[in-house]
């Protein structure tokens, strides 16, 4: 994804770019950006929760 920088000229304007953008963005790439923000958030070696229930 290439980055873009916006300079708005007030809140209300920002906004509506804002909503803009992720409208422009393909499925492929709004999944992407999913994962990248998951490995950031929980890491990449995360245990499987449902690894517990079959446990329990």
């Amino acid at each position: 994804m290439e980055r873009i920088c916006n300079v708005a000229k007030n809140h209300r304007e920002a906004g509506e770019w804002d909503i803009k953008q992720n409208l422009r963005l393909t499925p492929n790439e709004r999944m992407k950006i999913a994962r990248i923000l998951r490995e950031r958030v929980f890491g990449k070696n995360t245990k499987d929760v449902r690894e517990w229930n079959k446990i329990n």
